[in-house]
């Protein structure tokens, strides 16, 4: 199995589970909260820190719904558009979020939604991409990243093994061998026993890339259960407070 390098850090067998932080939007569009997440990220020893880069324009229609679990923890009194407006980071939020991460010794990642995001993210040199589950079938956009031939954490969650066999044939024609793919259940939160952790083992074996789980299930446990069976990468959903307005803190 291939070993991939991420800003110094080699992931694969026989090397230490890389762990990220999803910060995901949970800075509410806001730079001072964004920055006290890296401080959290890095106290609680964490390799990466990462956010998400959009526009909601590009990513959203106007008269796009809310998921039920937006609707729960925001109302519905506005549309997904709206709320993804104030959930924006903008370039220079990222350049300065980026620098503070480089002095806090923490690794800066963020996962583009579109192909202007994703060239504004190569121009920021960010040493790998993480393509989220929405994606994977978004073969173009694949294609697109894949030509910046940076390692790509992908994301599966929603997605069945011939759509995952498509995405890493995209990326491996595309002249990137460096896969990383990310077992996810698709709930917010995510049911333990929904968790189906051998999916994880299931693409180790198919594609011969390090794998690992994106974790959306309350609590450690199902993280610790997949490091167990072999995860090299974790990826974890975190905030400043569990209360605070938005659709991802609780």
């Amino acid at each position: 199995m291939r070993k991939i390098k991420i800003s110094g850090r080699t992931i694969g067998p026989g090397c230490s589970c890389f762990m990220i932080a999803e910060a995901g939007v949970n800075h509410s569009g806001d730079l001072g909260t964004a920055l006290r997440l890296v401080d959290v990220a890095v106290r609680a020893g964490a390799d990466a820190v990462k956010f998400q880069t959009f526009s909601a324009e590009r990513v959203v229609t106007k008269d796009a719904p809310k998921a039920a679990y937006q609707k729960e923890t925001t109302g519905s009194d506005e549309s997904q558009l709206q709320m993804l407006k104030k959930l924006e980071l903008s370039p220079q939020a990222h350049r300065e979020l980026q620098a503070y991460c480089g002095k806090q010794g923490i690794i800066f990642l963020s996962s583009p939604f579109d192909e202007t995001s994703a060239d504004f993210l190569e121009e920021l040199d960010i040493p790998a991409f993480k393509i989220p589950s929405g994606e994977i079938t978004n073969l173009p956009f694949l294609e697109h990243v894949a030509r910046k031939r940076k390692p790509m954490i992908v994301s599966t969650g929603m997605s069945s093994l011939e759509e995952v066999t498509a995405a890493v044939g995209i990326i491996r024609n595309a002249g990137n061998s460096d896969i990383i793919l990310l077992h996810c259940v698709s709930a917010y939160p995510a049911n333990a026993a929904d968790a189906n952790l051998m999916a994880m083992r299931t693409m180790a074996t198919a594609f011969d890339v390090p794998v690992g789980y994106s974790d959306h299930t309350l609590g450690i446990e199902v993280s610790l259960a997949a490091v167990a069976l072999g995860a090299h990468v974790i990826e974890k959903h975190f905030t400043l407070d569990r209360n605070l307005p938005g659709p991802d803190h609780r």
